[in-house]
């Protein structure tokens, strides 16, 4: 058996896990508005005067939560792109694979991302701007993508490179909402291929007669 953690330090480093990860569980499983404070506390072992103490509120969880979804969705997605370069259809490939893996090893993180868009579109508050920061980014690596390959000439130039990068984006976020409703009804790497095909295939210029 691992020993309890002795110093005030290594305590507190336990117990915020604890949180984030019982927090985590609650925000994808029921959503952040049905997710009481209480819950999560009771979730992590832990009581509702730790959440205060540890983070202050439910919102500042949340907050913590989606640094971390940027640091793994985003920070080791464009570390990804960097290395595929230069040719503009492996960069896409290496986004499509690389998001695939976090399906397998950090889906959670992807889901909270997705589905907090949604419960928080609109409000206007600074969890709002926070996802609309974290998915800015993952525009713009898309975009600058579509923008290499047409001016290489193996993406089509026929469409908007934004409303391109929507549909790229649609496909991975629905993509991943699939795998959560029906992962065991599909098989993913078939779903990971057909999501490669799809996307390339939507984006290649087409070939003169």
């Amino acid at each position: 058996m691992n020993a309890p953690p002795q110093t005030k330090k290594a305590q507190r480093a336990a117990s915020t896990e604890k949180l984030l990860a019982a927090a985590l569980n609650r925000f994808v499983g029921h959503g952040y508005r049905h997710s009481t404070v209480e819950a999560i506390a009771l979730s992590a072992g832990l009581s509702k005067g730790a959440v205060y103490f540890y983070f202050g509120s439910k919102s500042a969880l949340l907050l913590q939560l989606l640094g971390q979804v940027e640091t793994v969705v985003v920070d080791e997605m464009e570390a990804r792109i960097l290395a595929a370069g230069p040719r503009a259809p492996d960069m896409l490939i290496a986004f499509v694979h690389g998001q695939a893996m976090l399906g397998v090893e950090r889906w959670e993180y992807v889901l909270l991302l997705i589905l907090m868009s949604l419960e928080f579109r609109g409000t206007g508050d600074a969890i709002e701007a926070r996802i609309t920061g974290i998915y800015a980014r993952l525009y713009d690596a898309i975009e600058a993508i579509i923008e290499e390959g047409k001016s290489a000439g193996v993406f089509s130039a026929e469409l908007g490179t934004r409303e391109q990068a929507a549909i790229v984006m649609a496909g991975h976020d629905g993509t991943f909402l699939e795998w959560y409703r029906r992962g065991r009804s599909l098989d993913g790497e078939e779903l990971v291929r057909a999501l490669r095909v799809a996307t390339l295939g939507g984006l290649e210029a087409r070939k003169s007669a």
